[in-house]
């Protein structure tokens, strides 16, 4: 099979400022292509492009092509579950949009410290290891954007998953905040294969400042700085499909031209990717090494180094206001630690750190940033 993952919460647009307004042609003519490729994987949810994807895919898939010759990923929106019956209601009206009897892959819809609350309160494992009984779902797993230790948490409950979807990028993989490689490393240990999602951080790693561009250039001028990203995660052992969210049929001949006979990075590019990690952490904002002597003087608890982490990626980045980082900053205030903004300014934590860093200063930045 072909490890290229179709994710569908990028579609191409007949207006960039409606993502309702999928343009069916140009999808279909992607999906046509994608297929005869060799790629099988199509993942929606129940959200995406303003709740359109999943009518999209069956337009421009499901109606055109025979059942057998695709897979298809939706997700349980675990956030939007109110009251009993919702998840049987969403289930039901999902598999009215997509047009299938089935879901080939079906997930409950990232799990962080407050929607893993909601589906411990609504039982929403039993719900989907019911779906799978009733052969509404050939296999079941979970999108995730936590820390390692929830993950490690929920496998460990529910070791009937039968694959977990993370975000997994040469960027974030050492990143505190995020804790892609952390995470990677307990889903091998679980031994549950792996989607990946986000492997080119939401295009950030193919839009690369020009030092990092000119770098991956000199060592092959004729692959796409996508590419590279794409192939890291891909090399990963325990990875079942590398997603990627392709907008026009640009992006999906780059990512076909490489995937169709993959082959991972070897060492000498492993090594180009690392020198294009440190060029990108030279732009970060704080030169924090995570060692925790802050947290632990701390009287408000406040996840210090994590914070540091997420603000450093964000401005990599260049993300705007909201974005996923905002997500996980609002995931690690929800695991009970304290708020950027509940800062006392006793100094304890400056006194501590060995690299002498303005924290109380940063935490300001980090307030203004990452705070809704």
């Amino acid at each position: 099979m072909n490890m290229l993952g179709f994710g569908c919460m990028r579609l191409p647009l007949l207006d960039v400022d409606d993502q309702s307004t999928i343009d069916y042609v140009a999808f279909s003519a992607m999906v046509d292509l994608f297929l005869e490729q060799g790629g099988t994987y199509f993942d929606t949810a129940y959200m995406y492009h303003s709740h359109t994807s999943e009518i999209a895919v069956r337009e421009c898939l499901v109606k055109r092509h025979p059942r057998d010759s695709f897979t298809v990923a939706s997700k349980l929106p675990t956030m939007f579950l109110k009251e009993r019956g919702d998840q049987e209601r969403i289930f039901a009206e999902q598999l009215e949009k997509v047009g299938v009897d089935y879901f080939d892959y079906y997930l409950l819809h990232n799990l962080t410290v407050s929607h893993y609350r909601n589906v411990v309160k609504y039982d929403s494992f039993a719900f989907i290891r019911r779906m799978k009984a009733k052969g509404k779902v050939r296999q079941i797993g979970f999108s995730f954007h936590d820390s390692a230790d929830l993950l490690d948490q929920i496998l460990s409950e529910h070791p009937e998953v039968d694959f977990v979807q993370l975000q997994i990028n040469y960027i974030d993989w050492n990143n505190a905040g995020i804790q892609s490689g952390a995470c990677y490393e307990v889903a091998r240990k679980h031994k549950v294969p792996i989607v990946v999602m986000e492997p080119v951080k939401g295009g950030m790693l193919a839009d690369l400042p020009p030092r990092a561009a000119q770098l991956l250039s000199r060592f092959d001028r004729t692959a796409s700085q996508a590419s590279w990203a794409v192939r890291y995660a891909a090399g990963l052992e325990g990875v079942m499909v590398v997603l990627s969210g392709m907008s026009n049929m640009d992006q999906l001949t780059d990512n076909l031209s490489y995937m169709i006979d993959f082959t991972p990075l070897d060492e000498k590019q492993q090594q180009v990717i690392m020198d294009v990690v440190s060029i990108l952490n030279e732009q970060i904002a704080v030169a924090c090494t995570a060692c925790r002597y802050c947290v632990d003087e701390c009287p408000e608890h406040i996840a210090i180094p994590e914070y540091f982490a997420l603000l450093n990626s964000k401005r990599i980045s260049g993300a705007e206001k909201n974005s996923i980082h905002n997500v996980y900053y609002g995931n690690i205030v929800d695991s009970g630690r304290g708020k950027a903004s509940a800062c006392i300014e006793c100094g304890a934590c400056e006194a501590a750190c060995p690299q002498h860093i303005e924290i109380i200063h940063h935490l300001k930045e980090v307030s203004a940033v990452l705070e809704n």
